[in-house]
């Protein structure tokens, strides 16, 4: 089961770089987890390929494999870099107006609307600042994060806070429905909570699952069923206590003491591009969006299954 995993995750990697990546690029955002791995060489494959078809002179190699700057979302992203032989920034090095090229990352889970959860690996915090920062976020996963709703397979929710907020923030949860949300620990149990780069704790939250998408809000409306509900409630909640991924995420993100939540949500790169084409105002100064632009999932048959962000449905 390990190498069919393993199999299917290095077959998604490379056809989202052979898809997705260039060597013009000049910015390119490295996630974290086993799977980046695999998109990491299949990048170094990239640029060999590149440089033994260009044949550039012998002094100017070095220069150009130190062209395309990488940007880790944390230590061990930035290992996988350096390794590699590739040339990687600081995300606060970054000049303030420059966007990424692309991100690649994985995720814990996907659903239909490539809503992700993510943070199994304790960085949600710098993932979610380097996919914000990118032209395009491009996920890469195994088959078994890939799945209709939110919680289907995941448990929980991570959830990234300050320490001293523990407990502050664990009563809030349990407000908005998590029926045992805790504090992650550590490998060894005597050295305490998991720590982030940032030295912060992980909370993981369940939630009553699956969790709701846009389009199950959109039909419960045309059926007058949950919707005029949570409408009058004023929550993204209906009364079985299921919630919409958007409105948890807001609602989890809202809490004092939370840095930020392993739920990518909203828009993606996409439709914050279209949205400054059109000359909207509310567009100018925003971020790329959180959520991917594609996903790229290997299969336990040997293919790579992808779902793709309906750009045609943007507003």
């Amino acid at each position: 089961m390990g190498d069919q995993i393993e199999a299917a995750k290095k077959r998604a990697a490379e056809r989202a770089v052979a898809e997705h990546f260039s060597p013009s690029f000049r910015y390119v955002g490295i996630g974290s987890g086993t799977t980046i791995l695999y998109v990491v060489d299949a990048i170094k494959a990239s640029l060999e390929s590149h440089l033994a078809s260009t044949q550039p002179p012998e002094e100017h190699r070095a220069s150009l494999d130190s062209m395309i700057q990488f940007v880790p979302t944390g230590y061990q992203s930035r290992q996988v870099v350096v390794q590699a032989g590739l040339t990687p920034i600081a995300f606060d090095s970054l000049p303030e107006t420059v966007a990424l090229d692309v991100a690649f990352d994985g995720a814990d889970e996907v659903d239909d609307e490539l809503n992700c959860i993510k943070g199994g690996g304790a960085c949600l915090f710098q993932e979610k600042l380097v996919a914000t920062k990118a032209k395009k976020f491009v996920c890469v996963a195994d088959y078994r994060k890939n799945q209709p709703r939110l919680l289907t397979s995941w448990p929980s929710i991570p959830i990234e806070i300050v320490p001293i907020a523990v407990y502050t923030v664990l009563a809030r949860l349990r407000a908005l429905g998590s029926s045992s949300p805790a504090v992650r620990a550590g490998r060894l149990a005597k050295s305490g909570p998991d720590q982030t780069d940032q030295g912060n704790f992980i909370i993981d939250a369940p939630f009553p699952s699956p969790l709701l998408t846009k389009k199950d809000l959109l039909e419960a409306r045309k059926k007058g069923e949950s919707w005029a509900m949570m409408e009058r409630l004023g929550t993204g909640r209906n009364p079985e206590g299921r919630w919409e991924v958007e409105a948890l995420a807001r609602e989890i993100k809202s809490i004092t003491g939370v840095l930020d939540v392993g739920l990518f949500v909203g828009e993606n790169g996409y439709d914050v591009s279209q949205r400054q084409a059109k000359g909207e105002k509310k567009a100018y100064g925003l971020e790329a969006g959180q959520k991917p632009v594609i996903c790229y999932f290997g299969m336990q048959d040997g293919n790579v299954e992808v779902k793709e962000a309906e750009v045609s449905n943007l507003t």
